[in-house]
């Protein structure tokens, strides 16, 4: 397996992000509607596997100091593996680099396997911020990132 930037144009991550935003849908019973995808300045790592992407996680610009995990999914067939987690590692490692001291992210009350990865990784909950105020089925975390010496 290897995590690769992509960016935010590249069909396989248009693809991927399109499937996460279907199965988000169907997660909080169509609550939230039909949102437009805005990549934003997302910049994108993948996870590839014999030449075909498996996962995606995006990084957004807050300030900064502070990053945004975005749209971060990993296609069902290779759930369990450990490639959030390892993706989501590498997307602090670009965080860090970037000279961002603090991660956060969003996610809905109706996933709880990704609350539970979120907050395994170190992630502490937040108040929620920006976009998500007012949504009751979001749900905000937040990580420190190590300092560099």
């Amino acid at each position: 397996m290897l995590i690769e930037p992509r960016p935010a144009t590249d069909p396989e991550v248009d693809t991927l992000v399109a499937a996460q935003q279907r199965e988000l849908r169907a997660a909080d019973g169509g609550l939230d509607g039909q949102a437009t995808v805005v990549h934003d300045g997302i910049r994108y790592l993948v996870v590839v596997d014999g030449g075909r992407v498996v996962a995606c996680g995006g990084l957004q610009w807050i300030d900064a100091d502070t990053g945004e995990v975005k749209r971060m999914y990993v296609r069902p067939a290779y759930r369990g593996r450990g490639l959030a987690r390892q993706l989501l590692s590498a997307l602090e490692d670009l965080a860090f680099h970037r000279g961002h001291s603090v991660l956060c992210l969003e996610t809905g009350t109706y996933l709880p396997a990704a609350i539970g990865l979120y907050t395994s990784c170190g992630y502490q909950p937040i108040p929620v911020y920006g976009e998500y105020v007012g949504n009751p089925y979001s749900v905000c975390f937040a990580k420190r990132l190590p300092v560099a010496a």
